[in-house]
Order: structure tokens, then sequence, then C-alpha cells
């Protein structure tokens, strides 16, 4: 079989990546939880949906900026679609409690799906709809448009990679990556 010259370029170009941001928690477990998905390219831990031009971490966990502790995800969706995604969000996380995840309270905790186009913003709705009835409490999990995505400092970037041992990756991570292995065992 010969390939023409089109088919033969485009195997040559890298697929086109899609992004998304989301919400869940503490950057530290939602980073590494979507990090473990294949078709996810790349994670990183961030802040969006406040008022406050590049927050630091600091004034972020003051809540006085408004932002949530988010992952911007680049992902191939000829591997993972967006709903997908949106059904390991769901799951690895309590998408019940507002402005909260465990043990970390505050409004850079919510559970929030940024998206990035019209597109996302109908499948979003259209997954928190077909959710809901899993869960015995309504979700509070907000829809908003990405404004504005910023980068946190170095060190919050791949944390529970760089730091396996440290006790919050342990106790609350570990955990939640646990669920996933679950969660995608009995899909799969």
């Amino acid at each position: 079989m010969t390939q023409s010259r089109k088919d033969v370029q485009s195997a040559k170009e890298p697929r086109r990546l899609q992004q998304t941001t989301l919400g869940a928690g503490c950057f530290w477990c939602t980073e590494a939880v979507f990090k473990r998905l294949e078709g996810v390219h790349s994670v990183v831990a961030g802040y969006a949906g406040g008022t406050k031009a590049d927050p630091t971490y600091k004034e972020v966990c003051s809540g006085a900026t408004g932002h949530a502790e988010v992952a911007q995800l680049s992902f191939d969706p000829a591997k993972i679609s967006y709903e997908e995604l949106l059904d390991v969000f769901w799951h690895v996380h309590d998408p019940t409690t507002l402005n909260r995840q465990g043990a970390d309270v505050g409004t850079q905790y919510r559970s929030v799906i940024f998206y990035h186009d019209e597109r996302q913003k109908a499948a979003a709705e259209k997954s928190k709809a077909g959710v809901q009835e899993e869960f015995s409490q309504p979700l509070v999990t907000s829809i908003e448009p990405l404004t504005k995505f910023y980068a946190a400092e170095d060190y919050h970037q791949d944390y529970y990679n760089n730091n396996p041992n440290a006790p919050y990756c342990t106790f609350v991570i570990r955990p939640k990556l646990e669920k996933l292995k679950l969660y995608s065992t009995q899909e799969g």
C-alpha cells in the first residue's frame, strides 16, 4: 500500500491538542490525577477565576483574589475526549461540597469547570446534568468561561511526583490516585 504525499505529511504533523481548565480542590491532587491519563499531554497547576492579575499562592490562599486552584490540561482528543476528562473529574473529587475538599477549605478549593469555548460549555453542562443522578446531594460545581489562567509557582508543578513521601501526598493525593485506579478498572 502506498501513501499519498498528503498522508505522509499529516502523519508527521503533531496532533492538535486541546485545553481545558478544571478546579477540583487542591491543584496538587488535580494535577496528579490527570497526569496519569493516557492522552493528557501536559498538566499545569495554576489559578483562574479571580480578579487579581498574576496572583501568588499566598494571595490565593488568603481567599481575597477570588481565584480557584486549578489544573490546565493539554490533551489529545483522538486519545481522550473532553467528555471522558469530565467523567474523571466528577469521580475523583466531591462536587457536592461548596468551597471545600476534605480538610482544604476556602473558595480557592471550589469545584469549577472553566470552559475554553462554547462547545466545552455545552458539553460541561450536559455532563453535569447527566452525572447528577449518581450523587445524593446537588452538585455545586460552577461552569464558567476561562478569562485568564496564571501558572502557579514552579514548586507547585509536578508536586506529587517530586514529593511522593510528603505527608499531604501520602494521606490526601495517594488515596485519590487509588480511587482513579479503581474507577478506571470499573469503567474498563
